[in-house]
């Protein structure tokens, strides 16, 4: 009998972990900052993502991405207003965005990024990471980040950069070639540190990776919420809280 409850508890164990999908939490802070007469308080805040074999999701307090490649779509979902649009892949933000912003949209995606490998190493948690330092320009809005990445990760970095590929030009607003230049950094962002000048403002956020494990996620996770309301394009109002 203790045999047989044995080799039940590890059939369980070893389906666990076969429906188990990456979970990566991350702590960000973005520093106060004041900007056309408007002071923006300092903000902290958890990021969570999850990594299966063909979903991804990155969740936020504010709005969330999932990605499902066998629908081919991704799902821009935004918890304030309780509504979500959803575009097909490989994701186009011009396809989405309110028709007021297409012009400054246009022009906001005519950057330059430029990624350097600055032959820095530094231990961040328990990983060892190599830094890179990349510049953006756009629209006379000078961007400097400092990226510390690491390729000692229990998970797949090209399957997973294929799928993040997309959900970067959603969070920055970048093009293909943006993306494919940011794919310079080898390996998982481990911890970032962002400055950004916009009308004399300078504004300066940091990330850190905090949790890299394996768990079975809850159904909602690669889904919208129950009773949000479909929209075909973005509000001013949804692109402003991100």
């Amino acid at each position: 009998m203790k045999k047989l409850i044995t080799l039940f508890s590890l059939v369980l164990v070893l389906a666990a972990l076969g429906s188990a999908d990456v979970y990566i939490k991350s702590k960000t802070h973005t520093d106060a900052f004041s900007m056309m007469g408007q002071n923006q308080p300092a903000k902290d805040e958890t990021t969570e993502q999850w990594f299966g074999d063909d979903k991804f999701a990155m969740v936020t307090p504010e709005f969330s991405l999932i990605v499902d490649l066998k629908k081919n779509l991704m799902d821009w979902v935004n918890h304030a207003n309780k509504t979500y649009v959803e575009s097909g892949l490989p994701f186009d933000f011009t396809k989405i965005a309110p028709p007021e912003m297409a012009q400054m949209l246009s022009q906001m995606m005519m950057m330059t990024v430029t990624v350097t490998p600055n032959g820095q190493t530094k231990t961040i948690g328990q990983w060892n990471c190599s830094g890179y330092d990349v510049s953006i320009q756009m629209m006379m809005m000078p961007m400097k980040m400092t990226v510390w990445a690491t390729t000692d990760v229990p998970f797949d970095l090209d399957k997973f950069g294929k799928m993040y590929a997309n959900v970067l030009k959603a969070q920055m607003r970048i093009d293909d070639a943006a993306v494919e230049e940011m794919m310079k950094i080898k390996g998982f962002w481990i911890a970032s540190e962002t400055a950004i000048e916009i009308m004399a403002a300078k504004m300066r956020s940091t990330s850190e990776v905090i949790e890299i494990s394996k768990k079975a996620p809850d159904a909602s996770v690669y889904s919208v919420p129950a009773g949000y309301a479909k929209q075909d394009k973005l509000s001013m109002k949804d692109i402003q809280r991100r």
